[in-house]
């Protein structure tokens, strides 16, 4: 009898084990998990993902600072030149700490001087000061086309494990294959994620860059022109 119990409770045992055994993967399996499935190629893709975060956060905050006060400083400028106060308009522009009241802080110092002198003085602050502002931007530009290039790294590392294994067994079985597969499509899925994500903020701040060249160059005008007036 006791052994018929034993038999009888074999296939119950069996059952229930099997039952979690195809449970228990699909309830562990976390996005963690997946990203250290992908090999030692996740961890240069991690580095330039936290690299291209903190380039742009810190080009963002910058750009966002420089671009600030600039829609003031202009009125206040000119209406400090036309009253005469040329001491006040620079203290203006010093105070704004803008790249724009750089510039016309250098024009207002050349006041005396030829118009194309001080158009090439505020000319040459302005390039500096657009430096300043593109600083490291072409990184996130890098990082766009090295990532999705390292993922395809990690997928040819994958492939090469399929086969390895498959050559030492000598079957084509999933068990087999599956850990190349991991590799392969881990990789690549986030490399091209980090690639378009780094892409996306790239252009999104050559766009706010962009922006703040053409407000200064249009104030640079209406200060010159300013300058031309009779009179000044």
């Amino acid at each position: 009898m006791f052994l018929l119990q034993v038999d009888t409770l074999t296939p119950i045992t069996d059952t229930a084990a099997a039952a979690m055994q195809v449970v228990q993967p699909g309830q562990e399996l976390r996005f963690i998990d997946l990203l250290f499935k992908g090999g030692w190629v996740m961890i240069p893709l991690t580095l330039l993902a936290f690299m291209g975060l903190v380039i742009f956060v810190e080009r963002y905050l910058t750009i966002r600072k420089a671009s600030k006060y600039e829609s003031n400083l202009m009125a206040q400028v000119k209406q400090s030149v036309i009253a005469g106060k040329l001491d006040t308009a620079v203290a203006i522009c010093r105070n704004s700490n803008t790249p724009l009241g750089r510039m016309l802080q250098k024009g207002l110092l050349r006041i005396g001087r030829p118009i194309k002198d001080i158009e090439g003085a505020i000319e040459n602050v302005g390039k500096l000061e657009v430096s300043k502002l593109e600083k490291n931007i072409s990184i996130l530009g890098i990082i766009a086309g090295i990532a999705p290039m390292l993922g395809f790294v990690g997928t040819i590392i994958g492939v090469i494990a399929i086969f390895h294994e498959v050559s030492i067994k000598g079957i084509i079985e999933i068990g087999t294959i599956s850990g190349g597969l991991y590799t392969k499509m881990i990789t690549s899925a986030t490399g091209l994620i980090i690639g378009i994500v780094a892409y996306v903020l790239y252009h999104i701040l050559n766009i706010m860059v962009d922006r703040i060249i053409l407000k200064m160059e249009t104030d640079v005008i209406e200060f010159i022109d300013l300058l031309e007036e009779p009179g000044k």
